[in-house]
This record gives structure tokens, sequence and C-alpha cells, in this order.
């Protein structure tokens, strides 16, 4: 599907009673255009006929953070405790809600669940969501709360420098919240989360909905990371860099063989699979049969900041493909190679052909 269709038929799943002319309405464009995308959506399969009649898809339900992300990218070395001239950058972001908008990209049909507060911010989430083919209908409005902000520093190369973030609103997500979405979150094939939310919320998660559906989770950063230690084993999939495998798992990594005894000091916790980020030196991941290591893929990259979202968001895209740990690996390394060539968090080049295509590149290179 293109991203104007994800956008239409996300409107239809939330009212399949709405006309032609309402939808045009909401995206900007002629009604005609409307009933070309709707043509399309019925010769793809996505609807099965007049009245908007919708196939029922597997869908990924995200849980977890979605908020205001402001970049600035520095035009030369940083000069610390100084004004450096840049480039700013402000968008939708957060964690879950990016690797959602790559799931959405890639042709996932996509669910987050994440608490806004009442502020401008929280419509400038909404509006990107809507554009990005997210469903936001199932989260929560926090009233008088400022929704959640992240700002980063980036270097003249586009590596980040220094991040500081505002997540308070996310601890208003209760387990009595999770349980009242029961509904929606048991119809999911996965569940994406970050561990930016309580430890609390990620534990109910796991008891609530863990044994129906396989749980995901981003640690984020070594600070949050240390919430999840404790019951890191209950999820199935987890997706640390360097940093925060060595947090949780005690074991410093300085080559592959390191790197595997801190997947298996992961695995033995009872997660079933364990996937590594190592910057330039690629990606190691492993699961109760086998382990296997590849290199980056090639990339002219612009900036780094998306790159963990776009890889969680691919490992997500291939389970639900029935691809195996080394094509897992290597779609997630495909996919963070298109995320840091783009301007922005989001690179709008990501999709499914072009991340197989680099899984081609990758392979024969190899």
């Amino acid at each position: 599907m293109t991203q104007r269709e994800r956008q239409l038929l996300s409107w239809i799943q939330e009212n399949p009673l709405i006309s032609q002319q309402e939808l045009a309405d909401k995206a900007g464009i002629t009604r005609s255009s409307v009933a070309v995308h709707i043509s399309n959506l019925m010769r793809k399969g996505h609807i099965l006929g007049k009245g908007y009649l919708l196939k029922e898809q597997e869908y990924v339900v995200g849980i977890g953070a979605a908020n205001v992300d402001v970049h600035g990218r520095s035009k030369a070395p940083i000069n610390l405790r100084d004004s450096n001239p840049g480039h700013m950058n402000v968008s939708a972001g957060g964690v879950t809600r990016n690797v959602c908008d790559n799931l959405s990209r890639l042709g996932a049909q996509v669910k987050l669940i994440t608490a806004l507060g009442d502020d401008i911010y929280a419509q400038q989430i909404k509006t990107d969501c809507a554009a990005a083919g997210i469903d936001l209908s199932h989260s929560m409005k926090v009233e008088n709360h400022p929704s959640s902000t992240y700002i980063s520093i980036l270097d003249e190369k586009g590596d980040m420098l220094v991040a500081m973030s505002d997540m308070s609103v996310l601890q208003k997500m209760s387990v009595d919240f999770l349980e009242s979405k029961a509904g929606v979150i048991n119809g999911a094939k996965i569940i994406t989360c970050d561990s930016g939310l309580p430890a609390e919320t990620l534990l109910g998660i796991l008891e609530l909905f863990g044994d129906q559906q396989p749980v995901f989770v981003d640690p984020v950063s070594c600070a949050y990371a240390a919430k999840i230690k404790p019951f890191v084993g209950k999820f199935h999939t987890i997706k640390p860099n360097r940093m925060e495998a060595e947090s949780l798992s005690g074991v410093k990594i300085t080559d592959r063989a390191s790197a595997r005894r801190a997947a298996e000091k992961l695995l033995e916790t009872g997660l079933e699979r364990v996937f590594i980020s190592l910057g330039e030196e690629g990606v190691f991941a492993a699961d109760h049969q086998r382990d296997v290591w590849f290199p980056c893929c090639p990339a002219q990259m612009h900036s780094a900041t998306g790159a963990g979202d776009a890889f969680a968001a691919a490992l997500g895209w291939a389970f639900l493909e029935g691809k195996d740990l080394a094509d897992s690996a290597r779609a997630a390394n495909a996919a963070a190679a298109i995320a840091v060539e783009g301007e922005k968090t989001i690179n709008p080049a990501l999709s499914a052909d072009a991340v197989q295509q680099r899984m081609q590149e990758q392979e024969e290179r190899i």
C-alpha cells in the first residue's frame, strides 16, 4: 500500500460508513482521487466490496512512547558550552511510535497505544500518526499534562552527542488501563513496546498478554534497560545495542566471541531471540538453535538517529513474514541502512521492496 492508501484505510477502519467526500475533505484531495485510491484498495484485497467491507488483517500493537522530537545537527565540530550554528528539525517521534511508523511503511497494519497530553504537541503527534496510517484510537489523553518531548544534539557527521527527554506522561499508562484494551491487544499478531514505560506496566503487558502474543522490546538506553533486567526473560525478542547488552548480560562485548557470550547469558533467562546492534560492526543475532553475524549494509549516512527504530520495525516485519533468524537480522540491517540515509528520523524511502533489495545486495556481497 502507498502512504495515502494506508491513511485512507485507517479512516475507513475507524468509520466504515464514511463517505468518499468526507475522506477527500480529511485528506485534502479531490473526491475523484479518493475513488481511485478506493478502487486500488479493493483491487489489492484490503476492501472487499461496497460499504467498505474490510478484509480481516493481521496487525501489530505498539505500546509505548509517542512524542515530539527536536533534533539539532551542528554544521561544524561542536564547541561545548557555546552556541553552535546548525540545522533544526521538529517531528513526531518516540521509540514505539517510530517503530510503528516504520512498520506501517513496511506494509503492516499498526495500532499504537500511548499516552498523550492536552497540548499542541499532542495534535502534531495525532496528525503525523494519521498521515502514517497508524491507528491511535485506543490511546489515552491525560488532562493538564504535557505530551512527551525528546531533544537530541548531533555532531557535524550526524552522530548523536547527547539527548534529553521528558516522558513523564507515560507513567499514567497503568496496567488497569491496558487491561481495558485487552480486546484489541489480544487480537495482535505481535506486541512491540519500549522500556520507557513504567516497570510495573511492562511486567503487566507480559503477564496479561505474553502467553498469547510474542512481545518485542527495545531497551532504549542503559538507564531504561535496568528496569526490565529482573524480568527480561519473559520477552520474546529484544534488540539491545552494545552498551545495553553489556548492562543486561554483565558481559563486556569486544568481539564476536564476547557477543556470543552476552547473547547466551540473555537467552538463559528465557528469551527466545536476541539481536545485538553493534553499530558500524553490524549485528549479532542468536536464538536457542544458532547464532549469526552480519556486517552493516553500506549506506550514505546523513543521521544515525532513526537507525534503531527502523531496525526494530524490520524485526517485527520479518516475524510477520515468517523469516528465520538470519533473514530477520539481514532485514534489520537493511532497514537501518535505509534509515540513516534520510534527513529525518523516519526515512520515507523505507519500504518492504527497498528492504528486500538491500538484503539481496548484502547477500551478494557475502
